[in-house]
């Protein structure tokens, strides 16, 4: 069974979000990148997967030459091998052609993805790659359960659980659940030095997408605070300040 598993690197989620002066590009200065944690459930259920010699896992990344820490801490965390197709992600269109373009002539039978980067959250490369390989999607998915050359999967729906089965190859988006993200020990850090990490170039795709600009939500309002015996108080400023009454 051969696995592919698609992450992508992420500012660190406690990083302070600036733009340059005209709002039009993300301001990189002073932020830590980290491993999206929605590719790390990803990836946790891959490694498990293939537990006992059942087959191998390979990351794929679309990014440039600084993203490689991030690729080296996957191979830590227990993938074989690593892929970055070199090119800036410039959107998912961009990035899902990419690798379903790497994906069509090496037999993976299963692709999988986080159910969202945690930067965008646009949870659509899972979707896209369906489109572009011709194979089943199945997104946010609770469950992954393989036997044979069958995957039981669920997902939460609306007042329940879906059950599917599909054949290989499919691609999945995982959520929480699926399985915990690992923490590497020195044995996979050191051996992450020596897996093979190969780099391809990016082929030719439309541009459909442009970002005009880029903005920061409004900062939170002053909090005025009421003690519990003031009810009417309370009362008063919802009608006359929050206006919700």
């Amino acid at each position: 069974m051969k696995i592919l598993v698609c992450v992508s690197n992420v500012p660190d989620t406690t990083a302070k979000i600036t733009f340059n002066s005209d709002n039009t590009q993300f301001n990189t200065a002073g932020v830590q990148f980290i491993l999206n944690p929605y590719d790390e459930i990803a990836l946790a259920r891959a490694i498990e997967l293939i537990e006992g010699g059942k087959g191998s896992v390979t990351i794929i990344h679309v990014g440039e030459i600084n993203s490689e820490p991030t690729i080296r801490k996957a191979l830590a965390l227990g993938a074989d091998d690593a892929v970055r197709i070199n090119a800036s992600a410039r959107d998912s269109y961009f990035v899902s052609a990419q690798i379903a373009h790497y994906a069509k002539d090496n037999g993976f039978d299963i692709i999988l993805t986080g159910r969202e980067s945690s930067d965008y959250n646009g949870s659509q490369i899972a979707a896209m790659l369906g489109e572009f390989l011709d194979i089943p999607s199945i997104s946010i998915i609770k469950k992954l359960e393989i036997e044979a050359d069958r995957a039981t999967i669920v997902r939460e729906i609306e007042g329940g659980k879906e059950h599917l089965t599909v054949s290989f190859p499919f691609v999945a988006s995982c959520a929480e659940g699926v399985a915990e993200p690992k923490i590497p020990n020195m044995r996979g850090i050191m051996s992450a030095r020596t897996k093979p990490l190969e780099v391809v170039d990016a082929i030719d795709i439309a541009q459909l997408i442009t970002f005009k600009a880029y903005s920061v939500p409004a900062s939170r309002g002053s909090v005025t605070l009421l003690s519990q015996d003031e009810p009417e108080k309370l009362i008063e400023l919802l009608h006359t300040e929050a206006q919700v009454i």
